[in-house]
C-alpha cells in the first residue's frame, strides 16, 4: 500500500462504479460486490489517515465510452437508456473528477462518493 509513503495534502482516489448501486441485471454479481467494497475501503482510509492530511474518495463512472465498452457496441443502447441523459460519458468527464479531487481545491473533501454516470443512480 502507498499510503505510508503519502505525505500531508496526499490523494487517494479509487474508481469504483455506478454498479454499486443499481445491478441492472444479471451476472454482474461479482463485479458489483468488488466495487462495492471498494466504498468501505475509501470510507476507512479517510478516516485513518485524515489526521495525515490525506483524503480518500471514490468516482463511480457510469458506462463509459472507451474500447473495453464503446458506445457503438451491442450492449449500449441498453446502457445508455439506463442513464438520465441518455448516452455514455467520455473518458475526459470522469478524468476531471478526478483531477479536481486530485487538486488543492478539493483539500476539504474527504470519504465521499462521486457519480459520475449520467444519472444511471438517479
Amino acid at each position: 500500500m502507498a499510503a505510508p509513503h503519502l505525505g500531508a495534502g496526499g490523494r487517494i482516489i479509487t474508481i469504483g462504479s455506478c454498479m454499486t448501486q443499481r445491478v441492472p441485471g444479471p451476472g454482474g454479481t461479482l463485479y458489483a460486490t468488488s466495487k462495492s467494497a471498494l466504498i468501505g475501503l475509501t470510507k476507512a482510509l479517510a478516516r485513518e489517515l485524515g489526521t495525515r492530511g490525506i483524503t480518500a474518495n471514490i468516482v463511480h463512472p457510469g458506462p463509459i465510452d472507451t474500447d473495453m465498452n464503446p458506445a457503438d457496441g451491442p450492449y449500449a443502447p441498453g446502457q445508455s437508456a439506463m442513464t438520465a441523459l441518455g448516452r455514455f460519458g467520455a473518458p475526459d468527464e470522469v478524468a476531471s473528477m478526478v483531477a479536481y479531487l486530485a487538486g488543492s481545491e478539493a483539500g476539504y473533501v474527504t470519504g465521499a462518493e462521486f457519480a459520475v454516470d449520467g444519472g444511471h443512480a438517479a
